[in-house]
């Protein structure tokens, strides 16, 4: 599943008002509350907040990647947001992040949420992507962006199979 299909505009936040990890969480969630991707955000948040005691989902390099599989998911879905000034979200590398990306899997999904992080985690570590993300003044514009870095990595991972 291409990441263009579960990130619509409606759940993209261009400037995130959020100052800490726990307000980031709420505005995250209720973007995709307010898109109808949930069925219950009380209990998605819950298995958020699960997650997080676990281990950070800031990986690093400015960014975090919450994320929960559960039946509170109505839609699998992604939510895009971006703070200019950073946010502590109690990063692996401790600086704080800019680019957060929530995955929304619901409880049948098989593993296709862990493929997703997988493949936008891929992405993230390209630092000009990071930057065109940072700059871009549009929903469509980080769209388009995530697909053609999509495509192109998709194109290598073929050519990878081929030579093997």
């Amino acid at each position: 599943m291409k990441i263009t299909e579960l990130l619509k505009k409606d759940t993209i936040i261009l400037d995130l008002n959020s100052s800490t990890k726990s307000e980031v969480i709420d505005e995250l969630v209720n973007k995709l509350s307010y898109a109808g991707k949930l069925n219950d955000k009380a209990e998605y948040k819950k298995a958020i907040l699960a997650r997080e005691e676990q281990f950070s989902t800031g990986i690093g390099d400015g960014i975090a990647i919450p994320h929960a599989k559960t039946s509170a998911v109505k839609v699998p879905a992604l939510c895009f947001g971006r703070s200019k000034q950073g946010i502590d979200y109690e990063s692996l590398d401790g600086s704080d992040a800019h680019i957060f990306f929530m995955i929304a899997a619901s409880e049948g999904a098989h593993n296709d949420h862990l493929d997703t992080l997988s493949r936008l985690s891929s992405l993230l570590m390209n630092e000009d992507f990071r930057k065109k993300l940072m700059e871009a003044s549009s929903e469509d514009e980080i769209l388009t962006l995530i697909d053609n870095q999509e495509k192109e990595y998709l194109k290598e991972q073929e050519t990878k199979k081929r030579r093997k």
